[in-house]
């Protein structure tokens, strides 16, 4: 990385090196071609996004709404962490890995008679002139530093929306009229906003509870997503030998998958977890700094994000050596008995939690039947009991989209306890989980850590398994190791 020079945005001026005297900026300013511009076609996401603005518009009449995609952030100094909008704000929006940091979507009610609904316009910072000393001497912002900025026009055909430049977003929000931003706006943005109800909270739990059930663009995204997903673990097997011959083999893992995630996608829609042996009982292990060896099984816990944003969440866990061992098969297959007794109740009309109801039958019947549990499973059930969970702790399934853990903000009577609905995205992540100082279990089993996760989309009359074309059963998982290891 080349040398920062003076911003308005950071502080580096001790070591700014760029010259300031005028016959430089009559230089770098002059002999510059223009660069033609025709409008592109609106992509697929505007549409979708349109119907979206219009269903939260219609919850909120007469209310100004502000929806900003955030700022950059500092990772050290004068280095920032890699941009990524407001998930509400691409939602609403439809811009997303190419997004513009401080954008600010303003659904502004129409004026009396003219009807109910909203204006929409989005604002952002559009390129700064040759003219400007912006473009060669601003680090954070700066085209000879960043790259060139799209025009208003361009983003106004390609997301089908009005645009403004951002200076003009605070005029905009002088005027009186009620508020409500959603969370995680930045201080900036809730300074400039009038009126008396700044109720963030309310917009980004109806936001969430909108995004429960994803349209048809939002399906194909994930999909797409679990797809880059199943090539990502097809390179990771491929690189296992190199892993086991590296001190730090889980390293090679997160690093094989990461070079898919950013070839195919945006880049990984979280940290990769890839836990061998022991580690693999450590429910979110990213520290990832473990030795891979023959006999142990290796959990990989991954996903691509796609450049719409949207992520998958998936994984597997493989025995390192290409075989499951007799103990290590009969625990993979008892987890993956849970997530299939699970899987096999979801369609419209359940209640969410009944997903993890029905896996931890089997995770209850399976530690009573190996001795594990000092009552029945029947007892263990019991909500006073729940014994197994020891080797369970965490919940079967969580819902799935622009977040990881999507619709956060949702009302518990809507995600938990809610309803299940068609077009609903979650997972089913059933688990056994055997830490290797747990004394409560024979020694054998200690320091196995299985865990089998898929993203399920319902459908009218049952569910899909977006993900179940990655071998799943234990045969199909060693079936799939040759078949990769002998390319």
């Amino acid at each position: 990385m080349v040398a920062m020079t003076e911003s308005t945005t950071q502080a580096t001026t001790n070591r700014s090196t760029t010259p300031t005297g005028s016959a430089f900026t009559e230089q770098i300013q002059r002999g510059w071609a223009e660069r033609p511009e025709s409008p592109p076609e609106p992509r697929e996401a505007a549409a979708f996004a349109a119907e979206r603005r219009a269903r939260i518009s219609a919850m909120h009449p007469g209310v100004r709404l502000v929806v900003p995609a955030g700022s950059l952030k500092v990772r050290s100094n004068d280095t920032d962490y890699p941009f990524r909008p407001h998930p509400d704000f691409t939602y609403l929006t439809g811009w997303g890995s190419d997004a513009e940091p401080d954008s600010v979507l303003v659904l502004e009610p129409e004026r009396e008679g003219e009807g109910d609904g909203h204006r929409a316009t989005l604002y952002f910072r559009g390129p700064a002139g040759r003219g400007t000393t912006e473009f060669y001497a601003n680090p954070a912002i700066g085209e000879f530093w960043v790259g060139p900025r799209p025009s208003l026009a361009h983003v106004a055909a390609d997301l089908g929306l009005a645009t403004a430049d951002l200076g003009e977003l605070e005029a905009a929000l002088s005027s009186e009229a009620d508020a409500l931003v959603v969370t995680g706006a930045d201080a900036a943005v809730e300074a400039m906003v009038a009126g008396a109800n700044p109720d963030g909270d309310m917009l980004a739990r109806d936001l969430s509870e909108l995004r429960l059930v994803k349209d048809a663009f939002e399906i194909a995204e994930v999909q797409a997503a679990v797809d880059a997903t199943a090539r990502g673990f097809d390179d990771v097997i491929a690189d296992l030998a190199e892993a086991t011959r590296h001190a730090r083999g889980e390293r090679v893992v997160e690093g094989a998958f990461h070079r898919r995630a950013r070839l195919d996608g945006n880049t990984v829609g979280y940290d990769t977890i890839a836990a061998s042996g022991h580690h693999a009982c450590y429910l979110h292990w990213t520290r990832n700094d473990g030795e891979v060896r023959e006999g142990d099984l290796i959990l990989l816990d991954a996903g691509v994000e796609v450049d719409s944003l949207y992520t998958a969440d998936i994984t597997r866990t493989l025995p390192i050596s290409g075989e499951f061992t007799e103990l290590q098969r009969r625990v993979y297959e008892a987890v993956r008995e849970a997530a299939d007794a699970a899987f096999a109740i979801v369609r419209p009309g359940i209640v969410f939690k009944e997903v993890h109801a029905a896996a931890m039958e089997v995770i209850a019947a399976k530690t009573a039947e190996w001795g594990l549990l000092p009552i029945s499973a029947e007892q263990s059930l019991e909500p006073d009991q729940q014994l197994h969970r020891r080797w369970m702790v965490h919940g079967t399934s969580h819902h799935l989209g622009l977040d990881v853990h999507d619709c956060a903000a949702a009302r518990r009577d809507f995600y938990h306890d809610g309803i299940v609905r068609e077009g609903m995205v979650f997972t089913i992540e059933p688990g056994l989980y055997f830490q290797a100082d747990d004394l409560t279990v024979p020694a054998e089993l200690r320091g196995i850590g299985v865990r089998i996760e898929d993203d399920i989309l319902v459908t009218a009359d049952g569910a899909v398994n977006l993900s179940g074309a990655i071998p799943r059963t234990a045969d199909e998982v060693e079936a799939w190791m040759r078949e990769i290891r002998s390319r």
